[in-house]
């Protein structure tokens, strides 16, 4: 307990060097904590959106399904399994039947994915609902997708396809509905249509390319030669960009927090260069050498415990400010090829303050214990003569 006040009554008592280095210290902490958050945020408002759109609790894949193969996309389809069947028919899970096609906006030719749905499915954030209609073939966009084609509600496309038989056919489609999300998987290039319209057309009667599980499943299912996907598989992209992301902001973090620990080092070797006849008294007063490698790292390790305090006071309303108005994204932030809104809000979880607060904590006790090591070679005569040696 003595050391402890003793340490506190030297740190307060350097004044403006010690709040110097407090400041730089909490700017660090906050910065770290402010900056993970956001890819924290990108990471969570990225999956809630593409689970809520289109991934569900997990996905049943064709054997020949691969979404980043679309010459695959014509044979990667088959009778849908009988254990999903029964899911199917409860609300639990939704077929998706998946085929390339072309349409011809204003006078030009542009190559799409058509994807049919069941209309009263409800496992998917798709408003399918709107494509309950008399129309020969209504077909729901998203915005993107209206935007890039020209198109908007009422109005008439031509669509051609290439059936099971691989005959090609073609026909004038409504646009009955558009929507607005952040996955752009749902959305670029892609023309939702009633299921059963889709199966017609491409004469693949109760066939699908995928099965969409729902959130209330999380029991296996067998689906025989389909493949189940979870959401980790599903999501690793996402969680790949994230982390590789996150380790980019890390070497500014890293560079940050060097030149707030570079100050404090350079504290303690001046605090051990002028407090040399202090330690020599202290010493000849009965304090051995371990006490004063403790005092000294103490006093050094209390710079992160005002820094981290600091940090509390103007940080917590900051990055709570910070994460109820979100940051705007760039107006270019749809080339990013992921799932992010116009605007993006942080998310800062009691996990990665206690992570953060505990590096610091450390980082900035071991740069304080490097210096006071010469302690140890001290001796009393010299230290009271004015010598570290």
């Amino acid at each position: 307990m003595l050391t402890f006040r003793l340490a506190l009554k030297n740190i307060l008592g350097a004044g403006l060097r010690t709040w110097l280095n407090v400041i730089v210290l909490s700017i660090a902490f906050v910065a770290i904590i402010g900056l993970q958050g956001i890819y924290q945020g990108m990471n969570r408002q990225a999956l809630d959106a593409m689970t809520k759109m289109e991934l569900g609790s997990g996905q049943f894949w064709h054997p020949e399904y691969d979404p980043y193969d679309p010459l695959s996309l014509e044979d990667s389809h088959g009778t849908i399994p009988e254990n999903l069947k029964p899911i199917i028919a409860a609300g639990s899970a939704t077929p998706i039947l998946i085929t390339p096609g072309t349409i011809y906006p204003n006078g030009r030719i542009q190559t799409i994915t058509l994807k049919g749905i069941p209309p009263e499915q409800s496992i998917v954030g798709i408003p399918s609902k709107e494509l309950k209609s008399n129309e020969d073939l209504p077909v729901v966009i998203g915005k993107r997708m209206a935007e890039s084609a020209g198109l908007s509600k009422e109005d008439y496309i031509t669509v051609r396809w290439r059936d099971a038989n691989g005959t090609f056919d073609a026909a004038d489609a409504r646009i009955v509905g558009t929507f607005e999300t952040i996955v752009q998987s749902a959305d670029k290039g892609v023309f939702w249509l009633p299921l059963d319209k889709v199966q017609s057309m491409l004469e693949m009667p109760g066939q699908a390319t995928l099965v969409v599980r729902g959130q209330d499943l999380t029991e296996p299912t067998e689906a025989g030669a389909w493949t189940f996907r979870d959401l980790h598989y599903l999501t690793r992209e996402l969680r790949d960009l994230v982390q590789s992301k996150s380790i980019g902001g890390s070497i500014m973090f890293a560079m940050l927090l060097a030149m707030a620990l570079l100050a404090i080092f350079d504290t303690q070797v001046l605090s051990l260069w002028r407090r040399r006849q202090e330690m020599g008294t202290m010493m000849a007063l009965g304090m051995t050498r371990g006490m004063l490698i403790r005092l000294f790292t103490l006093e050094g390790a209390m710079h992160a415990v005002f820094a981290i305090l600091l940090g509390a006071v103007y940080g917590i309303p900051l990055l709570t400010a910070f994460a109820k108005s979100g940051v705007g994204m760039p107006g270019s932030y749809d080339d990013f090829g992921i799932a992010l809104g116009k605007t993006l809000y942080p998310s800062y979880g009691i996990g990665l303050v206690v992570v953060v607060t505990i590096i610091v904590f450390f980082a900035v006790t071991i740069v304080s214990y490097l210096p006071t090591r010469k302690i140890a070679k001290l001796e009393p005569t010299d230290a009271l003569r004015g010598r570290m040696s």
